[in-house]
């Protein structure tokens, strides 16, 4: 067999024993999983309501679902799309943990002289690189969601705070979905267990999509009736 066949041949062999094992103790795994995404959703959050609170209000005219105009089915798809790309960057994440740590070792091993070398580098250069691109979607998305929490706090002349505390309901679970993958590869990456990354990204994710359609849902036809409640 070819050294690229072996590899692939590990990779799935890691990955049906790390998903065997976690079937037979699935508790410890998703413990570990939900308390690193809690973690980050609260970080998260926190520096939201930062931004909410320094920034200048957008005055040019903005449209909310459910607060300037009636839902659509259109704007659940929407978010739901917005939040699926946030997703597929972190479950990438895993799988690029996945290859750098665990694949490109095994395949390092049956090369010599220059290809050796790149591969023994290609692997920490991935990891920089995925934590760079997880450290720039993070701060991306705590600028935004906080420019967006300004702005209807404007709007609704509510406080940041406040208007925070409305938001929670569909916030916390959605955050919670989108950095499962993360907090999986945070572990896996701290205990040097990369081979089970692939299996990690299988889960995550598949836990992930249904949480966030519910809380897609939720933010297009809950939430604006819970902010003007606050408002009021």
């Amino acid at each position: 067999m070819r050294a690229n066949d072996l590899v692939l041949v590990q990779g799935v062999r890691d990955t049906r024993s790390t998903l065997a094992a976690w079937n037979r103790a699935p508790w410890p795994v998703l413990r570990g999983w939900l308390a690193g995404s809690v973690a980050v959703a609260v970080a998260l959050l926190l520096a939201t309501w930062l931004i909410g609170v320094v920034s200048t209000p957008d005055s040019t005219p903005m449209g909310f679902p459910g607060l300037t105009r009636p839902p659509t089915p259109g704007d659940v798809a929407f978010v739901l799309f917005r939040n699926s790309l946030v997703l597929a960057l972190h479950g990438f994440a895993c799988v690029a943990g996945f290859i750098a740590g665990s694949s490109l070792p095994l395949t390092a091993q049956r090369h010599s002289g220059l290809s050796r070398w790149v591969h023994d580098r290609a692997g920490p250069l991935a990891i920089a690189f995925v934590i760079g691109a997880t450290t720039f979607s993070l701060s991306a998305q705590s600028y935004l969601i906080g420019r967006t929490l300004g702005g209807v706090s404007s709007f609704l002349r509510v406080s940041p705070g406040i208007l925070l505390l409305g938001v929670l309901p569909h916030a916390v679970p959605e955050l919670i979905a989108l950095f499962l993958p993360l907090a999986a590869w945070i572990i896996a990456s701290r205990r040097n267990q990369w081979e089970q990354l692939l299996a990690a990204t299988f889960v995550t994710v598949g836990i992930a999509i249904p949480v966030l359609v519910a809380s897609s849902v939720v933010e297009v036809y809950v939430t604006p009736h819970l902010l003007r409640y606050l408002a009021g």
